[in-house]
């Protein structure tokens, strides 16, 4: 009687403990730095900036007071770069946002000085003009099919024409105290004396643990549709970095005069628009428009409504610059707006925006505007004449934009 033998499979021993697991972890790590390169690639390079200015002025750029410095005095760029990357994303751009930002900032200046409308009102009417300016713009674009281009380069002139017109060479103010406090102001001190502003501290706390919860969400609402997540250790590294930037930035805060109210804006609108592109119906509906306009007039957008928005969008939020501009100046100027434009544009495509659209994201227009505004204050710190200042900008725009070329080959390929 003979038995038949069969030769078991042997299973992969561990000869050499660890080596897959390093190989594959490697792996992961690479294959998660490729996809999230745009992404974070400028906030890594922000970061990187911070250190090097941050070394170079001996830490005064660190201060507490330089940077809220910072904060109020990129707020109204801040601001129209939210929007900017709006318009982009959806294919288009606007020239007329800084000509626009001075119109309003006149228009408020002669309400309440020469005819004494109270400064809420003011404020009201104000927004009211930008929407109409961006709906008179987004008319000839949507509707009547004449390039974005062409439409606000009009635009520019002729607001900027207007604004010659209310002011004429003489600058117009004082303003009301409320009216200043859009951008000057702070958030009030409460609670018991300490050597931190309370009120901060307990804002910034609240902003890690929502920050940290959506990340948590983020990667199980990944795993549930079986998506690919960072290994475990490289997401716990990411939220302590986190943790570590929010923490440092509220104690910054905290430690001089706490939260400007012009900081509080520009969060409700990062979150506000952040959710909107991220969530909403019509968010996605400009990113189909801006990725491929034909395929999403096919699947039903209504293409013409939604660049009509977007141009009303960006006109209230070109308005809304000229207050913060205004409060901040205590004053109607002639020479307001001067390059806001050309700053909201660079810090769209710094911040990832991509010039055949369909591509960037709300907070990487203000990680662009933060880059912008770090440059800036850096360099005058170190002495650095505003001639090369331009030119050291001008490179840093073409390198940004140079990448996303480069990056989408090396996606294609």
């Amino acid at each position: 009687m003979s038995t038949a033998t069969t030769e078991t499979p042997k299973s992969p021993g561990p000869s050499r403990p660890g080596a897959g697991s390093a190989s594959s972890t490697r792996g992961l790590l690479l294959d998660a730095a490729r996809r999230n390169m745009r992404q974070y690639g400028m906030l890594i390079a922000l970061g990187l900036i911070v250190a090097l200015f941050g070394i170079w002025t001996d830490g005064v750029l660190l201060r507490p007071n330089n940077v809220t410095n910072l904060v109020l005095q990129n707020s109204y760029i801040l601001v129209l770069a939210i929007g900017m990357m709006i318009v982009i994303i959806a294919g288009h751009i606007d020239l007329s946002v800084g000509s626009l930002a001075a119109f309003v900032s006149a228009a408020c200046a002669v309400m309440m000085v020469e005819h004494d409308v109270p400064w809420v009102l003011a404020l009201v009417l104000a927004l009211l003009l930008g929407a109409v300016a961006g709906a008179w713009q987004g008319f000839w674009i949507a509707y009547v099919g004449i390039p974005s281009f062409i439409v606000t380069l009009a635009g520019m002139l002729l607001f900027r024409g207007g604004t010659q017109i209310l002011l004429g060479s003489r600058s117009i103010g004082p303003f009301p105290e409320g009216f200043q406090k859009i951008s000057t102001g702070y958030l009030p001190e409460l609670g018991p004396e300490t050597n931190y502003h309370n009120l901060t501290l307990v804002l910034g706390f609240i902003v890690l643990a929502v920050a940290l919860l959506q990340e948590v969400r983020d990667r199980n609402r990944q795993k549930e549709y079986a998506l690919e997540v960072l290994p475990r250790n490289i997401f716990l590294a990411k939220c302590v970095a986190i943790a570590a930037a929010v923490l440092a930035f509220t104690m910054t805060l905290a430690s001089y005069r706490g939260v400007p109210v012009v900081l509080l804006l520009l969060a409700v609108l990062l979150i506000g628009f952040g959710y909107l592109m991220r969530n909403a119906v019509i968010g996605r509906h400009v990113y189909a428009l801006g990725g491929n306009q034909a395929a999403a007039k096919l699947s039903g957008v209504k293409d013409k409504r939604v660049i009509f928005l977007v141009f009303v969008n960006m006109g209230v939020l070109a308005a809304l610059a000229g207050i913060v501009y205004a409060a901040r100046l205590n004053a109607g100027v002639p020479q307001a707006g001067t390059n806001f434009e050309l700053e909201a544009i660079a810090a769209a495509f710094i911040g990832g925006a991509s010039m055949s659209g369909g591509v960037g994201t709300v907070f990487g227009a203000v990680i662009g505007g933060l880059v912008l505004g770090v440059l800036n204050n850096g360099m005058s710190l170190v002495g650095i004449g505003t001639d090369y200042q331009q030119v050291i900008k001008g490179f840093v725009l073409l390198a940004a934009v140079g990448f996303d070329v480069w990056n989408k080959r090396k996606v294609g390929s």
